[in-house]
Formats: C-alpha cells, structure tokens, sequence
C-alpha cells in the first residue's frame, strides 16, 4: 500500500509543479492583474495626457508622475471607507497610480491600477499608505478603458 500512496503523491506533486508553470508563462499582454487593460500603438506621453484628463472627471486630483513608467492620484475617501480603513477620527484619502509597461516588441503597453488607502495624506512623516488588493483594482479597469479609447492610435515614439 505505502509503493501507492507514494506514486499518488509523487503524482499530485508533479501535477501541482505543472500548474504552477502555467500559471507563471501567461503572455505579457494579458498581465498585469486584475483591472490592467492594454492601449494599443500608443506612448507614454499618450497615456499620461489621457489619464490626466480622465481622472479629474471623477474627482481625483493629479499626483506625482514618474516619467515614463506611472502616474498617480488622490482623492478624498468616503466617509464609510474613512470608518472601514482608518476609524471615525482618522480621515482618509484613495491613492491610485497607474502603472504603464510596454509589451516587448510592440507599440502596445499595459496599463495597471494599484490602489492605496492613505491615512494623515500629505503630512510627512506620518502618512500611511496601506495598499489595497484584488477587487479593488477592478474598479478602476472602466476609467483605464476610457484612457486606453483616448491614448490607443497615437503612435509610438
């Protein structure tokens, strides 16, 4: 009985180590994770300038850009987030930086949202940035699909 419980074991291991694998080799233009979108023959200038007018229809204010790889903003949290992240007393603020790579061989590049919970925001030495995972990432893939319409078509460098 033990040679066969061995060979199971030896079989679910390998099992797990292929998908593993799998998982590790998606194409780069499908990555990035939940809520990243990709804006075809485009730039970096392209995709910043689209971005800086998209987000201040949605009430975020520009934040600090580091040319040619991200730009972020912020915007005040709601009061049940305020309550949720950081207590009644305690404001908080909604970080996003879009991150911007290009798919290797290509004028495509790939867009991702990471998103923060920011406690005392722009108090230095005392702001706290808590990122936020998962779902919320997808809440910002429509506003990453409206900068993708604006920026896609505008030619590499």
């Amino acid at each position: 009985m033990s040679k066969y419980l061995s060979y199971i074991l030896l079989s679910l291991v390998c099992f797990s180590m292929l998908l593993m694998t799998g998982c590790l080799v998606a194409p780069v233009a499908q990555s990035g994770g939940i809520g990243s979108v990709t804006v075809t023959n485009s730039n970096p200038n392209a995709i910043i300038a689209a971005a800086q007018s998209v987000f201040p229809n949605y009430g975020y204010t520009a934040g600090v850009t580091h040319y040619p790889t991200s730009v972020s903003f912020d915007k005040s949290a709601s009061k049940f987030a305020t309550v949720m992240w950081g207590g009644y007393y305690n404001p908080q603020s909604v970080h996003v930086k879009i991150q911007i790579v290009r798919i290797p061989g290509t004028n495509d590049y790939r867009i991702s949202p990471r998103v923060f919970s920011v406690s005392n925001a722009g108090q230095a030495g005392f702001e706290n940035k808590r990122p936020l995972i998962g779902l919320w990432n997808s809440e910002f893939s429509p506003l990453l699909g409206q900068i993708a319409s604006q920026a896609s078509g505008a030619g590499g460098f």
